[in-house]
């Protein structure tokens, strides 16, 4: 692991390393091609979960590190959902928004204090990101629009969350990922407007 562990260039004192390094590169593929609704986004999101999986676990985020197979067994789960045409985005009924809400919020806080028991980092952030990633996702694979506005929640708390933690990188990909989620939100909105909703 040591051989794609080690320092590419420093940053104001933040060593980045090649694995990381990639690991951004192909998540913010990945990400940028999901708000074009396009169904190779899919194996991006595999092959940057499959480089974030090993990161997180070097550094102990175990939250973040399990995130990364939801995204995998999503990203396969997306090729297929998707078809060749891409996603056409609709809207959640009320009751459904609701649903995923009380879901998130139960989820985050049972997971919190079970990864304080086998001693994980960042407990309460990083249950967040785990359990609002794994919704958005699932949203997303559904092709909801609702998935960009807690893309954009997520991705604001992971920010702060990984550069609290000393990731500076991975924090500026999430700041990135904010901005990412406006233009997603905003153009499967569009797009949900004119579909009939599921």
């Amino acid at each position: 692991m040591s051989a794609i562990m080690f320092t590419v260039f420093t940053a104001w004192g933040y060593e980045v390393s090649f694995l990381e390094l990639i690991s951004v590169i192909t998540s913010l593929v990945g990400v940028v091609l999901g708000v074009f609704g396009v169904r190779v986004t899919w194996p991006w999101w595999v092959g940057s979960s499959l480089l974030y999986g090993f990161f997180f676990f070097q550094v102990d985020l175990i939250a973040s590190a399990l995130l990364q197979f939801i995204f995998i067994a999503a990203g396969i789960w997306g090729w297929y959902g998707w078809g060749p045409k891409g996603a056409i985005p609709a809207k959640l009924k009320n009751k459904e928004k609701f649903i995923w809400l009380a879901l998130l919020l139960i989820s985050w806080v049972v997971l919190a204090p079970a990864l304080a028991n086998i001693g994980a980092a960042a407990t309460w952030p990083d249950a967040f990101v785990l359990v609002g990633s794994t919704i958005a996702q699932i949203l997303m694979v559904l092709e909801k629009y609702e998935a960009w506005p807690l893309w954009f929640i997520v991705d604001a708390v992971g920010t702060w969350h990984y550069g609290r933690q000393g990731y500076w990188f991975t924090s500026v990909l999430y700041g990135v990922f904010v901005l990412i989620a406006i233009a997603g939100w905003i153009r499967w909105f569009k797009r949900a407007d004119t579909n009939v909703i599921n």
